[in-house]
């Protein structure tokens, strides 16, 4: 039952009076010490105020003593007894805030309250416990009323100021016990999460003094007893003096383990020495592979491997013969050096080159290590980083000894060609040293500072185009041209070699699908135009793919893959011969050029029109093609042979436009195409050309005739014209091409022009 008081008010500043508190109240505020007065010994309306503002509801409080507090402050006892609505201020004796207080009746408690109450004394014991508060736990369980126990919380130290306001301001008890709950719930979170921080905290510096404990009483006891530790020094110490080791090395290491023993456990230099003497003693310094003395064997394995590539076997076999001559007569190590070659297989990408190492390797009976290079730049990547760097490391070249487990294994340096060169250093250039058969014997690694003996690997490098490797690398080096297959050699290696796995590949059995040697051709020749396999291994995958899916659809087994097959399989074909459409009218001829992907042919347009006379070229032609264009048309006006060209303005154009070209081996081919256009006469469709021209018509030497022969043959031509004096490069042409070529070799241009162009009397009749 409510009623309505006329009570002075007493305010509070810091602190909440929650009924059934008893707190003391400093009388140091006039409006305190005037409420104080005015009551006269009875009761008060004492109003937490925050921020200047009275709150809404206040607490009923009986002035139960006035004195001194030890301090020897004045200060009153108050206890609240419930709490009470201010109303309007009225007026009353004194100079004390009088107002009227309506008492708040908190009504029935339901069973829900009971439960939260319950709970809530629950959490509160437990974080009595922990702080061992007994006798305030006592009076805790005591206490049976939901709402006076939801104000025991004023006494909470984990609750602030505006908690408790609102704790005031709430009269539902229930809903005075759920905000309790969970703010206390929130307490014992933050509680737990700061004690586990701490416990951590504790425990780490705790457990790195008692180690540091243990391991000075452990470096003690070991000192007495002259036992050492058996991972340490004298481990080290053994390890070194046990190993076989040359005798440089052996020096150097000691001398480390020298340091290692007078430098403090604590020292990171003593972690860097043994990291170094790990790497040391990883290197197997006199442990070699017996060299297969088997010619016939070494042969026969390069043959079941790699179809073709008759030049780097016969290379290779060579070097295995002298290898073993070298043996049986003790040479090998006279002056410290042995038989170490450097071979660069140079060729298209897809001929075989990185996969003809491991057949090297396999023939020789060494290890192989795969060393890639393509895009290094920093030059310690090969030569290794000092060891005053944080983190150091040998190179690739003693990785890869140390990988191998032997000191001639087979290493190949994979894209030597495209190793750059930056802030860093120049990557080729530490190359040098390893690749030169007179030097390499004392190969110095800044990581490891001693010499290390390379004489007795076996280097091959690989390279997609000669002139991009640096003079000096290249010069070190013995290149070996892998120009490319032809289309027999790419049906064997596709019969024998890549089907095989690519059914595996696929899930299927080799009874499954059925390839005819027409078809195998039909994927080299028209489906891919390539100088290695990719390619046409990426179409029979293509075709054993849909095979799959044929035969899980419920086709029966065996497919038999013919030329009707592929067209369903891999559409039309891609590849047609095209020269006869493209050299159907005059100014247009068939050249040939050797790019990153090997040997392609190459049309050569030229027109004229009226207007002023000049000469425009496009196709994205480097300097030194520009220039041969100019060189064709002085020969043949110096000639007689440009008609009217010189009246009329010139335009010559090299597709593919969007393709880069240079060089000079189209000069021969600039030259026939201006000289049809001036002529009227149209240049055989069966005709390609290569070679350089001179102001006086000479035709000189080029490059890459045999990529450009096998270009020729792939592309369907049957005369092909080359410079007399590339003549002896037709050694090198496999005998199934040369059967099917009629190669024309010619000293001056007006032999290219009696060859290359129609008869007068058949383009008349034309």
């Amino acid at each position: 039952m409510t009623q309505t008081l006329k009570l002075p008010v007493l305010p509070l500043t810091d602190s909440v009076v929650l009924p059934g508190m008893v707190v003391p109240v400093r009388l140091d505020a006039p409006e305190v010490q005037a409420a104080v007065d005015a009551a006269e010994g009875k009761k008060v309306l004492v109003v937490p105020r925050v921020d200047g503002k009275y709150a809404a509801i206040g607490v009923v409080a009986v002035l139960e003593q006035i004195g001194r507090l030890p301090s020897g402050e004045k200060a009153a006892v108050v206890r609240g007894e419930g709490r009470a609505r201010i109303g309007s201020g009225v007026t009353g004796p004194g100079s004390a805030l009088w107002v009227e207080a309506e008492t708040v009746d908190e009504g029935p408690v339901a069973g829900r309250t009971h439960e939260l109450a319950k709970e809530y004394k629950a959490l509160v014991v437990s974080i009595l416990q922990q702080r061992g508060a007994w006798q305030i736990i006592d009076s805790v369980q005591q206490i049976s009323d939901p709402s006076e126990l939801a104000d025991t919380a004023g006494w909470n130290a984990w609750l602030d100021l505006e908690h408790k306001v609102q704790l005031l301001a709430e009269v539902d008890v229930t809903r005075r016990l759920e905000l309790l709950l969970e703010w206390t719930k929130a307490h014992v979170a933050e509680q737990e999460v700061s004690e586990k921080i701490s416990n951590d905290v504790r425990e780490g510096m705790e457990k790195q003094q008692r180690e540091f404990l243990l391991r000075q009483q452990l470096a003690a006891i070991r000192k007495e007893l002259g036992d050492d530790d058996p991972e340490g020094e004298a481990d080290y110490r053994a390890r070194v003096e046990g190993a076989d080791l040359p005798e440089h090395v052996r020096k150097a290491a000691l001398t480390e383990v020298g340091k290692l023993e007078r430098a403090s456990d604590q020292s990171p230099e003593s972690g860097w020495i043994r990291t170094w003497l790990d790497t040391v003693l990883d290197i197997p310094w006199n442990e070699t592979t017996v060299d297969t003395d088997d010619l016939v064997a070494a042969r026969a394995i390069l043959d079941a491997d790699h179809a073709g590539l008759d030049d780097v076997k016969e290379r290779l076999i060579e070097f295995l013969a002298v290898r073993s001559r070298r043996n049986r007569k003790g040479l090998e190590t006279v002056g410290g050096r042995g038989s170490g070659a450097v071979l660069a297989l140079v060729g298209p990408p897809g001929v075989g080159k990185t996969s003809l190492g491991e057949s090297v390797a396999h023939a020789l009976g060494r290890k192989f290590v795969r060393v890639a290079l393509g895009g290094v730049r920093d030059e310690a990547e090969i030569r290794g980083h000092r060891r005053t760097y944080v983190g150091a490391l040998p190179g690739r070249i003693v990785r890869a000894i140390r990988e191998a487990g032997s000191m001639n294994p087979v290493v190949l340096l994979d894209e030597i060609d495209k190793v750059g060169s930056d802030y860093r250093g120049d990557p080729s250039a530490a190359l040098l040293e390893v690749l030169d058969p007179a030097q390499n014997h004392t190969f110095r690694d800044h990581y490891l500072e001693v010499d290390l003996d390379l004489s007795n690997v076996l280097f091959l490098a690989t390279a997609n185009v000669y002139d991009t490797i640096p003079g000096p690398l290249a010069d070190r080096m013995e290149i070996v041209t892998l120009d490319g297959y032809t289309e027999q050699e790419k049906i064997a290696i596709a019969r024998d070699h890549l089907l095989p796995r690519q059914i595996s590949k696929a899930g299927l059995e080799t009874s499954d699908v059925e390839f005819s040697e027409v078809a195998l051709g039909m994927i080299a020749a028209e489906y891919t135009r390539e100088a290695g396999v990719r390619q046409l291994e990426r179409g029979l995958a293509k075709v054993l793919r849909k095979a799959a899916v044929a035969l899980d659809s419920g086709t029966e087994a065996p497919i038999h893959v013919d030329a009707q097959t592929l067209v369903k399989y891999l559409g039309r074909p891609r590849f047609t011969p095209e020269s006869a459409e493209r050299t159907s009218v005059p100014g247009v001829a068939t050249g040939l050029a050797v790019t990153g992907a090997g040997g392609d042919v190459l049309f050569i347009e030229a027109t004229a029109m009226d207007g002023d006379p000049g000469l425009t070229i496009t196709g994205q032609l480097g300097e030194v093609m520009t220039e041969s264009v100019s060189i064709a048309l002085s020969y043949l006006r110096s000639r007689g042979l440009a008609g009217d060209l010189a009246s009329k303005k010139l335009h010559v154009h090299v597709p593919a436009g969007a393709v880069p070209k240079d060089g000079p081996s189209a000069g021969v081919t600039m030259t026939t195409a201006l000289a049809s256009l001036a002529s009227g006469r149209a240049v055989k469709s069966s005709v390609g050309m290569t070679g350089e021209v001179t102001l006086q018509g000479k035709v000189l030497p080029i490059g890459g005739v045999k990529q450009k022969l096998l270009a020729a043959h792939r592309a369907g031509l049957t005369d092909v014209i080359i410079p007399k004096r590339n003549e002896p490069d037709l050694d090198d042409l496999p005998e199934s091409v040369r059967g099917e070529l009629r190669v024309h070799p010619v000293a001056d241009v007006a032999e290219v022009l009696e060859l290359a162009l129609e008869p007068v009397q058949e383009h008349a009749a034309a």
